[in-house]
């Protein structure tokens, strides 16, 4: 059952920290501070895995997952108390609240005191911690020994002043959340920071009480087992808290990244009869959907109006006929103006490959009403789906009948 736990919480975490990928380059310092917590843990999390384990094995430091584990634990913490620390109340106020004071103190402390600990840990690790054989499970295999309890005393510290600080300040925060899906997230957070605190609590008084007074195995097994699943499930919570706020951002980008997929054949076809047009030349599907040269709603941006640049570039070598044409061509259909664009698009586009430019542009398509970039992407989408009907005979066909004026289905207006 453990095992299981552990596997769920690393996947569910590195899942979340997959999704705040994107602040590392594009959010501001708190929002990287946020990731840094949740990648830091994700490791963690995995160095408690027992496939983990057994492959940082092979590195002949005994127990080195255990002192691995605790760095990135470390590291996790302090990244979270500067979120915190940076999140709440303004900067430039001149009167802050108090809470707000001394959590911006502690995250300032905990940068120093996060570099002094990891030292102090590796020196203990080394030194005092009896590390003969190697341990399935460290806090139970080394329960008992005053070096392994100082060491872990050392550790725990950190956990111990993170979780009182982030459980009060999302404590407090849940309480003002503006919306709620915000405030169930925050909920959510502050009660896993509380959670972490009864665990490093459980845990500092396990590791002491078995130096005092030994406890009975099997007693002592099962309390760190019940300990071990109550993190797990502490940090699953963590994830959902953290993930209920972005549900509906996480619905908007993938809104946004179905529209640049259906984009991409119309605006890769204009982007190829125009180089330059774009700010980078277009490359393969696979490529332009791995690559980030910026967010998926700045990039939505920029194809509707490279798309809306070849249109107009396209005026020039399009006969003065072809709208009409394409209208014809078009008038059957039930999504009239859509088919007729796409037409115009589609025939406009084989006489800019065979003929050379006007000096003068025809007339421009007919103005939309769009309001902002996610309409005008809409309309487009539904242009892309007409255009990809439309073979290239049909365009030439209409290409030929514009120049000649006739339409599709007969003379032109």
């Amino acid at each position: 059952m453990l095992a299981k736990f552990e596997y769920l919480a690393a996947v569910v975490m590195t899942v979340v920290a997959l999704w705040r990928v994107p602040a590392v380059r594009y959010g501001d310092a708190h929002r990287r501070a946020l990731w840094g917590g949740y990648a830091g843990f994700a490791a963690a999390l995995w160095l408690s895995t027992g496939a983990v384990m057994a492959a940082v094995e092979s590195i002949p430091v005994v127990d080195l997952d255990a002192l691995l584990k605790h760095f990135a634990s470390t590291s996790a913490i302090v990244a979270a108390l500067t979120y915190v620390a940076t999140s709440y109340g303004k900067t430039s106020a001149r009167v802050v609240p108090r809470h707000v004071a001394i959590s911006r103190l502690i995250a300032r402390v905990a940068y120093k005191a996060g570099g002094v600990g990891v030292l102090l840990l590796t020196a203990l690790f080394f030194t005092v911690v009896d590390r003969k054989t190697t341990s399935d499970d460290f806090v139970a295999d080394h329960a008992g020994q005053l070096g392994a309890a100082i060491y872990m005393g050392v550790f725990y510290f950190f956990p111990l002043v993170t979780t009182a600080v982030c459980g009060y300040q999302w404590t407090k925060a849940a309480r003002r959340a503006e919306t709620s899906s915000m405030r169930i997230g925050l909920v959510l957070m502050a009660i896993s920071m509380w959670m972490g605190l009864v665990y490093v609590a459980a845990r500092i008084t396990l590791i002491w009480v078995a130096v005092v007074a030994p406890l009975d195995p099997d007693i002592l097994q099962n309390a760190v087992t019940a300990t071990a699943v109550w993190m797990n499930v502490l940090f699953l919570i963590v994830a959902a808290g953290a993930s209920i706020p972005t549900t509906k951002t996480a619905a908007t980008r993938w809104r946004t990244w179905r529209t640049l997929y259906s984009l991409y054949p119309l605006w890769r076809e204009l982007m190829d009869a125009f180089p330059g047009t774009s700010l980078y030349p277009p490359g393969s599907r696979l490529r332009e959907f791995t690559r980030a040269p910026a967010p998926l709603d700045v990039r939505l941006d920029r194809w509707t109006q490279d798309i809306a640049d070849a249109c107009n570039k396209l005026r020039y070598f399009a006969p003065a006929d072809l709208l009409f044409a394409a209208e014809e061509a078009a008038s059957s259909h039930p999504e009239f103006q859509p088919t007729a664009e796409a037409y115009w698009i589609k025939a406009a586009l084989l006489a800019a490959a065979t003929r050379q430019p006007s000096p003068h542009p025809t007339g421009p398509l007919q103005t939309k009403p769009f309001i902002d970039t996610d309409s005008e992407a809409a309309w487009l989408v539904r242009v892309r789906g007409a255009y990809s009907a439309i073979t290239t005979a049909q365009a030439q066909r209409l290409l030929e009948g514009a120049e000649e004026g006739l339409g599709a289905h007969g003379p032109t207006r």
